[in-house]
């Protein structure tokens, strides 16, 4: 019986593939019922348009998605760029749209909050000692400090190349580039991203070896760590951790693992990248030839760095209207506009006071 059955559907496939290829000549398609979704359907098919558009691969389509062209302008990341389309700031050829999922090319205009996307410009990095204290982030609803209100106003509009954590120090990457921007945050860059991590509690050197295969914590893999015991101070150790995925909290949480808590936690290289001698709170930007050369050709192909495109001065950039926000009457009335800057000016006034938890003078930035 059921062999019968099985035959008897067998034998329908094609006399419904014949049906519809005489509907399709009756109707005047001239793909003849080859338009189920197949391209060789032509432009003449319209039965199977739908599907025949999904069939067809994103990258035959002409032009760029349009959140990664706000994001090579250096406007913003490609998910903030998606935010502000989902939000409705940002209009193409004089039409408001409200999906990501739009392919752009030169030719159109495209504007964000009413104010034209501004050309591209050269691709530029910038080092950045990123103190304590302070958010990577553009806005942080909680009102708290945020590395971007501390930059100096000379800077270009920039983004961060990952982020650190607000007790978090050291080597930060910024860039008016979007593409590069999310190519180097790939682990499959490989990067290495080099800390010193200074712990409370004791452990072996051959504990931290057996983190080079990987480990897994609370159902999280991972991948594989360099970590070496560097001294002893006091009841703290100093450490050297090398990681390239870069998951939220990483360090904190494999170190945790091993019955160490972090109490002071420094970014001193991120790939080629070294923080060296830049003081707290400092910037530094990397010369174009230098910048190619430890970029490589890979990543600059994956990420469409321009470095022949004109760098465009401040006054020359049209602004950015930011759409009003609800006022926060626990915010507005602590924050003031210079807070990120008095954070460091502060930081730095009370610097040769403080002193290390472990009853010592506190050490200079390790090496």
């Amino acid at each position: 019986m059921w062999a019968k059955a099985f035959f008897l559907t067998v034998g329908l496939v094609p006399a419904i593939h014949v049906f519809y290829a005489a509907w399709c000549i009756k109707t005047g398609c001239r793909a003849q019922g080859l338009c189920l979704g197949r391209p060789e359907a032509g432009p003449e098919c319209r039965h199977g348009e739908e599907v025949q558009m999904a069939a067809i691969p994103n990258k035959e389509k002409p032009g760029e998605r349009i959140a990664k062209v706000m994001a090579r302008a250096g406007l913003a990341s490609r998910r903030e760029a998606e935010a502000w389309i989902t939000a409705g700031r940002v209009s193409v050829n004089g039409e408001v749209i409200s999906s990501p999922a739009l392919n752009v090319t030169p030719s159109d205009h495209i504007a964000v909050d009413g104010a034209p996307l501004r050309p591209r410009e050269r691709t530029r990095l910038f080092l950045y000692h990123k103190p304590r204290g302070l958010v990577t982030t553009h806005s942080d609803p909680q009102g708290r400090d945020t590395i971007f209100r501390a930059l100096p106003k000379t800077l270009p509009r920039v983004i961060s190349v990952g982020r650190l954590d607000i007790n978090t120090e050291g080597l930060l990457l910024l860039t008016n580039d979007g593409g590069l921007a999310r190519a180097l945050e790939l682990p499959a860059t490989g990067w290495l991203r080099r800390y010193r991590v200074r712990a409370l509690g004791r452990v072996r050197q051959k504990a931290l070896d057996r983190l080079q295969s990987g480990v897994t914590i609370d159902g999280i893999r991972y991948g594989p760590i360099e970590a070496t015991l560097d001294r002893d101070q006091g009841a703290n150790i100093w450490l050297t951790f090398g990681i390239r995925e870069g998951k939220n909290r990483e360090v904190r949480k494999v170190l945790e693992s091993l019955g160490l808590k972090v109490n002071r936690l420094i970014r001193v290289a991120f790939g080629p990248f070294d923080l060296g001698d830049l003081e707290d709170g400092a910037f530094r930007e990397v010369e174009t030839a230098e910048l190619r050369a430890k970029l490589g050709e890979e990543i600059v192909a994956q990420s469409n760095a321009d470095f022949d495109a004109p760098l465009i001065a401040e006054e020359q950039r049209p602004p950015l209207r930011r759409p009003p926000r609800e006022k926060s009457s626990e915010t507005r009335e602590t924050r003031r506009p210079d807070k990120g800057a008095k954070f460091l000016r502060d930081r730095n006034k009370n610097k040769a006071r403080r002193r290390d938890r472990s009853g010592g003078p506190r050490p200079a930035r390790p090496r």
